[in-house]
């Protein structure tokens, strides 16, 4: 995966690595702890998004210094904070510059999404053509929620939602999953426009660093 070349991580201060490595392992072990107990349900996820929650009101160690936001000719980064063995419970900090959109996808997998600064736009779909794959598809927008800072959103497996970052503000959301976006492979993505859906590649704009 591509490092941030601009991060000299000789320079970041130390006790502030220490720190934000020390609270997402916290509330990592909260989860996990969540999804044994309480399995893949809205209330399991309720609370898995309060955990979040609780660790965005720490947005100071998540700073430009340490995580830049991408450049204007890349509109996207997936910072991985955190990482189980197997891909599991992936914790991202995702950084959008205004304008950036992902067309409407389901995940296969459960997903929170928590805001630290700026808006995302989430607007969530019904598939109402009957189909389950490929092929031909139709959805209906059943609503939409603007994210902000401490602002959560929780997603089932089949859930569908498009992404979009609006204002003038880069986006910098924490986006958790069941299971690392590497490890996908059915996820399916819509075209509106053409009624069409297929397989959704793996992301390209997934970063790691050293001093996550």
């Amino acid at each position: 995966m591509p490092l941030a070349p601009e991060v000299d991580a000789d320079t970041l201060d130390p006790a502030v690595i220490e720190a934000r490595r020390a609270a997402v392992s916290d509330a990592v072990a909260r989860i996990r702890a969540i999804e044994a107990e309480d399995g893949v349900t809205r209330p399991a996820l309720d609370k898995i998004c309060e955990v979040l929650v609780d660790l965005a009101a720490q947005g100071e160690l998540y700073d430009r210094e340490h995580f830049p936001d991408p450049d204007p000719d890349a509109p996207a980064r997936l910072y991985v904070l955190s990482e189980d063995d197997g891909g599991r419970f992936p914790l991202y900090l995702t950084c959008s510059r205004p304008g950036g959109r992902v067309p409407p996808h389901n995940h296969t997998t459960w997903a929170v999404v928590v805001g630290l600064s700026g808006e995302e736009e989430n607007r969530l779909y019904d598939r109402t053509d009957g189909g389950e794959g490929p092929g031909h598809a139709t959805l209906e927008q059943t609503r939409q929620v603007v994210l902000g800072g401490g602002d959560a959103l929780a997603m089932m497996p089949d859930d569908i939602h498009s992404v979009h970052t609006p204002g003038n503000e880069v986006r910098r959301h924490f986006h958790m999953y069941g299971l690392s976006l590497e490890k996908l492979p059915e996820r399916i993505f819509y075209d509106l426009e053409n009624q069409t859906c297929k397989f959704m590649p793996a992301n390209p704009k997934i970063v790691r660093v050293a001093h996550a």
